[in-house]
């Protein structure tokens, strides 16, 4: 089938390995002209070290023709961007096209994830997520992995399936795209945290204690939200959260480990214009959101106030030390 990933990041990128794998037509689309004549000319990007283009995959800065009969479209982009992206794609888009989400995080202002924006802005319900522990690095060295597969459309999961699942990405669909998108933007935090704990020296003893803690928040916050609580025992839960929150290769982790360690305003400052830290938006908006809807998540609130407001961090060991949680 044809398949049209918008975003040419790195896992983006990775996602195309895939998928021209399984034998699919592929088209990336980016909105910059520079970076596809990049990796036209190149075939390499500097955004994934050991990617390599393959030859059938087209690129185009035309998201008309990027979709033009396509059957599955996955969103690749940061969540910034999606409701522009949104707005074009909808002028092009069909009936019988159906939507991946690769994306994780939440909206600023509205605080909607983004299979919410899709309904609003498309009006479709064609609509997947997938989430899970898989480094685009891992990707596209072919190691065997699984990730969770959402979506209320029996149709949609059967196309995603037939476009991804390989003897070395298995999908494990399930109906709950609320809670698996909540498990996607929340483990970006707790890699902040858990990355700032290893950086004020602490054994990843105290890690554990920090993820065990955040497990429970982020079942609650499923809850409240109108997502089933068992979510945070999938791989997007759980197999994420264990990925993200121990592996230096996560740039949320890092750049937590740059305030534990008490790095400069500048050095900070330097990581995050040569990085995408996804953590920083989904911990500012998720904050935002369970303030909105009067959702009792303290360790967000104390991740929140350290990063943005300079509260001391040892409050967050205090807070893990002293909150009660009914394991």
């Amino acid at each position: 089938m044809k398949v049209t990933i918008l975003g040419a990041g790195a896992y983006a990128l990775a996602l195309s390995k895939v998928l021209i794998k399984n034998k699919n037509e592929v088209v990336i689309w980016t909105p910059f002209e520079d970076e596809k004549n990049e990796l036209l000319e190149t075939k390499t990007s500097p955004k994934l070290k050991g990617f390599k283009l393959d030859n059938n995959i087209v690129i185009t800065t035309s998201l008309e023709s990027a979709i033009e009969k396509s059957k599955l479209i996955v969103i690749a982009i940061p969540t910034t961007f999606i409701r522009d992206v949104l707005k074009e794609l909808k002028k092009y888009i069909k009936k019988d096209n159906h939507i991946c989400i690769a994306s994780k995080g939440i909206e600023e202002d509205t605080c909607l994830f983004i299979h919410e924006l899709i309904e609003k802005e498309i009006k479709t319900k064609n609509i997947g997520a997938i989430s899970g522990p898989t480094f685009a690095t891992d990707l596209i060295m072919e190691v065997p992995v699984g990730l969770s597969l959402a979506s209320k459309n029996k149709n949609t999961i059967k196309i995603i399936e037939e476009a991804f699942s390989s003897d070395k990405f298995k999908l494990y669909p399930t109906t709950d795209i609320i809670g698996i998108e909540v498990c996607g933007a929340v483990k970006n935090i707790i890699a902040i945290a858990s990355g700032m704990i290893d950086g004020m020296g602490y054994p990843i003893s105290t890690q554990a204690l920090l993820i065990t803690h955040s497990l429970h928040d982020i079942k609650s916050l499923i809850h409240a939200l109108g997502g089933s609580k068992k979510t945070i025992l999938s791989l997007a839960g759980f197999g994420d959260i264990l990925l993200t929150c121990t592996s230096d290769k996560s740039r949320n982790y890092c750049f937590g480990n740059l305030i534990g360690k008490n790095a400069t305003k500048e050095e900070i400052d330097e990581y995050k214009n040569h990085v995408t830290v996804e953590g920083l938006h989904a911990l500012k908006n998720i904050n935002k959101l369970i303030k909105r809807r009067k959702i009792n998540i303290p360790t967000i609130n104390i991740i929140h106030d350290i990063v943005f407001k300079d509260l001391d961090k040892e409050k967050l060991i205090e807070h893990l030390m002293m909150d009660s949680v009914d394991f």
